[in-house]
């Protein structure tokens, strides 16, 4: 069984890590990123099977792709803290020459990072590339994502949803955080996309609801949940509800934090809700 106080000692460095970060360079997307830790958390410290080392094949091993690029500091402190780079480099964020740009990029060579995303509703079209490619390999390890709500606003998603059904990409987990906001607000005012579960369902995929996605032990379990359905000749999709800023009581439930850094006395508040448990850098 995990220990889910050592998953909630993880989630709380991960909140501090992307507070300073964006607070660093007065750049970067805190809101999604907030929104996302305990995902990310159990993802990479529970869920999916890695192997020692990185490199880009990912033969014999899980995969993830993040498709919201933006949401880079959360990425960047979770692959910090499992061991793909030095927690150190969390210093170089958004820096001239970094490793660590605002949206992830491949041409540095940071490990853990498989694609350069941020370009948004292009995330799900590789992940199930790769999901084929492990297929062809007679490779039987997963492949998942990660994709904001907002983002199933672009149209390429709903055609390589529609083409994953059809070619039964059964070894894809896709999540999608249901956080209601995007950039200009709402999701729901800016652009309503609807009854997703029932819209999946329609195209051929089969659905995983987290209600809590900022729940340890829901995500834990949804997670799961989702992995025991993989196989069974249609793609999984999980919609997970999150708050946006989720940790920092003045940047939940608005999209205002989607991309603003906090000044300084901002981000002294913020850290004083998520005591340091693990080390800052």
């Amino acid at each position: 069984m995990p220990n889910t106080q050592q998953l909630e000692d993880f989630v709380t460095q991960v909140r501090r890590d992307i507070l300073r970060q964006v607070h660093k360079v007065n750049s970067g997307h805190p809101g999604g990123s907030l929104g996302c830790a305990e995902f990310f958390t159990v993802l990479y410290q529970e869920v999916m099977d890695r192997k020692e080392g990185f490199d880009m094949d990912g033969k014999d091993e899980d995969l993830f792709f993040l498709s919201n690029g933006h949401i880079s500091p959360v990425f960047y402190s979770v692959l910090a803290r499992s061991g793909y780079f030095s927690v150190e480099e969390l210093n170089t964020f958004r820096l001239i020459d970094s490793r660590l740009q605002g949206h992830p990029t491949t041409h540095e060579g940071l490990p853990g990072v498989r694609i350069a995303s941020g370009s948004l509703g292009q995330g799900m079209s590789v992940a199930i590339g790769a999901a084929n490619s492990k297929k062809l390999n007679g490779d039987d390890h997963l492949v998942y994502s990660l994709h904001g709500d907002g983002e199933l606003q672009e149209g390429q998603n709903w055609e390589a949803i529609m083409y994953a059904a059809a070619k039964k990409v059964d070894n894809l987990i896709a999540t999608v955080d249901r956080n209601h906001q995007q950039i200009d607000g709402c999701t729901d005012d800016v652009l309503p996309m609807g009854d997703l579960t029932a819209k999946f369902e329609a195209f051929g995929w089969d659905v995983v609801e987290i209600k809590d996605g900022n729940n340890i032990s829901e995500v834990l379990e949804g997670l799961k949940e989702a992995k025991s359905r993989t196989g069974k000749g249609k793609p999984v999709c999980i919609l997970m509800t999150t708050v946006m800023g989720h940790g920092v009581d003045f940047m939940m439930h608005t999209h205002k934090w989607h991309g603003v850094a906090p000044n300084d006395e901002q981000l002294e508040k913020a850290l004083s809700q998520n005591p340091e448990t693990l080390g800052d850098y």
